[in-house]
């Protein structure tokens, strides 16, 4: 079988979590909602913020600068949660919820315009690397690494 050649550009999005933009692709966010109040998780880290109801499932929210301990950002932005799509495949986890300042932005890129910026020493967790995008410094979030993080935590193995 023949291998199919990778895209010239994807669309991705940067969506910014307290002194950080997260970069990931488009396809990833499912909806950006206002923050909602959270459902406690009993004997949950601070970065598991709870669970919070949306379009029928109990959606884990996390706070990824405070996982990854960043600063918190700019408390005058507008507070919002945006609802990615699981890559795991776990039937009782198919989306995770993060909290955001401000607004997510849309952006096509390549990977000439991605540049790789660790200087390897041990990346914070939840995080997969470090990169410059354009004139941004972002991360790639670990989201499977987060994911089995959440199913050991909410009691979700099968």
């Amino acid at each position: 079988m023949s291998e199919l050649p990778l895209p010239r550009e994807i669309r991705c999005v940067l969506v910014p979590v307290g002194n950080l933009r997260l970069l990931l692709p488009n396809a990833t966010v499912a909806e950006v909602i206002t923050l909602p109040t959270p459902e406690p998780v009993e004997g949950a880290p601070a970065w598991l913020l709870g669970r919070i109801a949306w379009r029928g499932w109990r959606v884990p929210l996390l706070s990824f600068n405070a996982l990854a301990g960043a600063g918190e950002g700019d408390s005058e932005q507008s507070v919002r949660v945006a609802v990615l799509k699981a890559l795991g495949g776990h039937a009782d986890l198919p989306f995770i919820a993060v909290v955001t300042q401000g607004f997510p932005r849309l952006t096509t890129l390549n990977a000439e315009l991605i540049i790789p910026t660790h200087d390897g020493a041990p990346l914070p967790p939840g995080v997969r690397a470090q990169v410059l995008v354009r004139d941004d410094i972002a991360v790639i979030p670990d989201l499977e690494g987060i994911e089995a993080e959440l199913i050991g935590l909410l009691d979700l193995a099968s």
